[in-house]
C-alpha cells in the first residue's frame, strides 16, 4: 500500500507526506511546525510515526518547520551535500541535524522505499525532484524549476501519481505589481513552470496507469486555481487521454488534502480521514 496527501503547496510552504506499510516519509516541511502538526492530525497521522523529512532545496518555503520536527521527534533529513550545507546556513547556530546525504541520481532505499533524486533547474544551490517507489507503485514530485529537461521524462515516466508545478501564467505574471526582478526570475530559467509548461510535462510523461495528477505551487497572485486546471485538462484530452479515470486536482496552500490511496492493481481512490 501507498498513500499520499499534499499537506500544502504555494509560495507561503509546502510539505507532503508519502506512506508505505513501512514508513512515513514528509517530503518537504515548508510551513510552520505547528501548522503540519495540525494537518496531520486532521489525517489521524501522529508525528512519531514519521520516520524521516526528505528536502528538494533549501529555501525557508520547503524547510520553515525542520528545526523543530528533525529535533523534537529525532528525524533524520534525507538531502544532498550542497542543501545540507543551505539548511545549515539557514538555521545558523543550530547543529543537531541527523543528515542522511543521498547523490543525485543514485537509487536509494530507506525502509523499503526506492528513493531517486533527480536535478532540476531553479535558483537554489543543487534543487531535485524526486520519484518514490514501493511494492511496484511509484509517485513522482516535481515542483520548483524553470525549464523542462528532457532528462526529467525518464525519471518520471510509469508513474501512477504525479505531483507537478503549474505555479503561473505568463499574462497574470507580467500584469501583476511585482518588480522586474521578480517577474523575470519567475518566467526564467530557474524559476517557475507556468500552467502551459505543467501541461505539456504532463503529456510527455502521460500514460494510461497514471491516475492522479496534483498541481502543486501555484502563484496566489499570478495563477487562477480553474485556468491552471483547464490547461492541463484541456491539453490531456486533445492528447488522447481518459480523463474518466484520470484525477487532477490543485495541491492546496492552506489546507491538506486527502489521502488518496494507490494499491498494487494501480487504482486509486480517496480515503477517509
Amino acid at each position: 500500500m501507498h498513500k499520499f496527501c499534499a499537506l500544502a503547496s504555494g509560495s507561503k510552504g509546502n510539505a507532503y507526506l508519502v506512506t508505505s506499510s513501512e514508513c512515513n516519509i514528509l517530503i518537504d516541511a515548508g510551513i510552520s511546525a505547528k501548522g503540519i502538526l495540525e494537518r496531520l492530525d486532521t489525517l489521524g497521522v501522529c508525528p512519531t510515526t514519521l520516520d524521516a523529512i526528505l528536502v528538494t532545496h533549501e529555501h525557508i518555503d520547503h524547510i520553515r518547520a525542520l528545526k523543530i520536527l528533525s529535533s523534537k521527534y529525532n528525524l533524520p533529513i534525507l538531502c544532498n551535500a550542497e542543501t545540507a550545507k543551505g539548511i545549515c546556513a539557514a538555521f545558523t547556530g543550530f547543529a543537531d541535524f541527523q543528515f542522511k546525504i543521498f547523490t543525485n541520481r543514485d537509487p536509494f532505499e530507506f525502509k523499503g522505499m526506492k528513493i531517486t533524486a533527480f536535478p532540476v533547474q531553479h535558483d537554489a544551490l543543487d534543487p531535485v525532484g524526486f520519484s518514490l517507489e514501493y511494492a511496484g507503485l511509484k509517485v513522482g514530485i516535481c515542483t520548483d524549476l524553470g525549464f523542462v529537461n528532457p532528462l526529467l521524462f525518464s525519471y518520471l515516466e510509469g508513474c501512477s501519481l504525479l505531483v507537478l508545478e503549474a505555479n503561473h501564467t505568463h499574462e497574470l505574471v507580467w500584469a501583476s505589481k511585482r518588480s522586474m526582478t521578480y517577474k523575470q526570475r519567475v518566467i526564467g530559467r530557474f524559476g517557475h513552470l507556468s500552467n502551459g509548461q505543467c501541461a505539456d510535462l504532463i503529456s510527455s510523461v502521460y500514460h494510461t496507469d497514471l491516475k492522479h495528477v496534483f498541481l502543486a505551487h501555484l502563484s496566489e497572485e499570478c495563477n487562477r486555481p480553474d485556468e491552471a486546471l483547464k490547461t492541463v485538462k484541456d491539453r490531456l484530452q486533445k492528447e488522447g487521454a481518459n480523463m474518466e479515470e484520470l484525477q487532477i486536482q490543485i495541491a492546496d496552500q492552506y489546507k491538506a488534502s486527502d489521502f488518496v490511496e494507490l494499491k498494487s492493481s494501480l487504482a486509486l481512490r480517496p480515503t477517509s480521514t
